[in-house]
């Protein structure tokens, strides 16, 4: 069953797994589960997804439970009233904080305006000879995509040459086949992890906080940050080499 992170008479919020879809799409048929699907006949209702996250992205994922909230939903995200955060571990030392204002090309070739704001959450280095280094460097980053455009988080971290551990076809493909034989570790490290918003008819201030999963706590354990997977406010360092 999925995990239900928030739910009223209205919205539903789930805690969903890397690699699942979030409904059915021409592109991956390969698949016959999909979040929408599974949280349907969990609840016995239909809902609506109020936005979409990556099939390889894990974490919170917003559902309407009728059509007039899915409209009341979509203009939050629409107008930018929805804040969320999401959590990454990327290759490399990144900076305290930063801001990444870089357009993405859409399918169709058109440029589109797209901005990230991150920061640093903990730094680690450890014993994985890779390439003319003796060890490995990892940041975990705390992401703010300010605008919504497809794989944005992905992209943008790529193109400050700290990509996202296990991303493909954005990320660093040495680098996921180095802890795919080493660590049998093939999960791409990005987490949606807050949404912050206004309730559209309560007016309620509404915080929801998606858990890290398995494979994402797995490897900030290799990586000595376990201690790093709370709300930390404080840059950590571990070095294990």
């Amino acid at each position: 069953m999925l995990e239900i992170l928030y739910q009223d008479d209205y919205i539903v919020a789930i805690n969903k797994p890397h690699g699942l879809l979030v409904h059915r799409s021409a592109i991956a048929a390969d698949t016959s589960e999909c979040a929408l699907q599974l949280l349907r006949d969990q609840l016995q209702q239909t809902v609506h997804p109020a936005h979409r996250i990556d099939r390889k992205t894990g974490g919170l994922l917003l559902f309407s439970r009728n059509k007039e909230m899915d409209s009341s939903l979509q203009q939050l995200f629409a107008n930018k009233q929805i804040d969320k955060t999401y959590w990454a571990i990327v290759r490399g030392y990144t900076q305290d904080t930063g801001t990444i204002d870089y357009p993405l090309r859409k399918e169709n070739g058109t440029m589109q305006d797209a901005l990230t704001h991150y920061r640093t959450l903990a730094r680690s280095e450890i014993d994985l000879p890779f390439g003319q280094h003796a060890t490995s460097r990892y940041s975990l980053v705390e992401l703010k995509p300010i605008t919504g455009r497809m794989h944005q988080l992905r992209r943008h971290m790529a193109h400050i040459l700290h990509p996202i551990l296990a991303d493909r076809p954005h990320g660093c493909n040495k680098q996921n086949k180095l802890w795919k034989e080493r660590f049998h570790m093939d999960t791409m490290l990005l987490h949606a992890k807050t949404i912050a918003f206004k309730h559209p008819l309560t007016e309620a201030a509404i915080h929801i906080h998606a858990p890290l999963q398995q494979e994402f706590n797995r490897v900030l354990g290799i990586l000595g940050l376990s201690d790093a997977s709370g709300d930390a406010h404080a840059i950590t360092e571990n070095k294990t080499c």
